[in-house]
């Protein structure tokens, strides 16, 4: 597999140079998670890089950095355009503040009579 080596710029990785691999189309990945694991033993902290164009090394060839991104979301879901949107916490649950859920009540069947 290629890999390139890539700059990361902010965060704890910041000035580090890392090989990152390719993937099929000759690109790093969009986003870069580093799991960094807890001193007491809880659940590693994991930090996101963006990736963001740095210019080019040549007439074809792109080059990519890697930025620090503390706002971003740790958690790695896939976004597939038929894909529902996110709710909002408690929207819809039966648990929500107002009590209600968000699926209508059945209705009866008709009886044959």
């Amino acid at each position: 597999m290629k890999s390139q080596d890539t700059p990361f710029v902010g965060g704890p990785l910041d000035g580090r140079v890392l090989p990152v691999l390719l993937g099929i189309t000759g690109h790093p990945p969009k986003t870069y998670r580093v799991p960094v694991p807890d001193a007491a033993g809880g659940p590693p902290t994991v930090l996101v890089y963006r990736r963001v164009d740095a210019g080019r090394g040549g007439l074809l060839h792109q080059l990519w950095r890697y930025e620090y991104a503390p706002d971003a979301d740790p958690r790695r879901r896939l976004r597939w355009p038929w894909s529902k949107p996110d709710a909002p916490a408690g929207a819809g649950t039966p648990d929500s503040a107002d009590g209600q859920s968000a699926t209508p009540p059945a209705r009866p069947r008709p009886t044959d009579e």
